[in-house]
């Protein structure tokens, strides 16, 4: 049965396409919320790195497919969002940081 937390542990494995790192780790997921009887519904709100983002259709499909390919998900849906906008400063792990030369 899909949970919040597994749902996030599957996005882990989606990397952001121009940063190439985990799209969880950059704080690019904003909620995740599981519903129905058997928790068969996902929905994913996100966002991305910045509005006019190239690869936004294909980087919503991937975190989409990922989500539908999950033991008893029925439904899946992915919202993005740019509000509030992306700070890395604010949003993105400790790691990332590091990585990003933010710290």
């Amino acid at each position: 049965m899909p949970t919040t937390d597994k749902v996030r542990s599957t996005l882990k494995d989606v990397l952001d396409p121009e940063l190439h790192l985990s799209v969880v780790d950059l704080g690019l997921i904003y909620d995740v919320a599981v519903e129905g009887e058997n928790n068969e519904h996902v929905t994913v709100t996100m966002t991305l790195t910045s509005p006019m983002c190239p690869v936004g259709p294909q980087f919503r499909q991937e975190v989409m497919d990922r989500i539908q390919a999950m033991e008893g998900v029925q439904t899946a849906k992915v919202d993005i969002t740019f509000s509030p906008p992306w700070d890395p400063r604010e949003m993105a792990s400790d790691d990332v940081k590091m990585m990003l030369g933010i710290w």
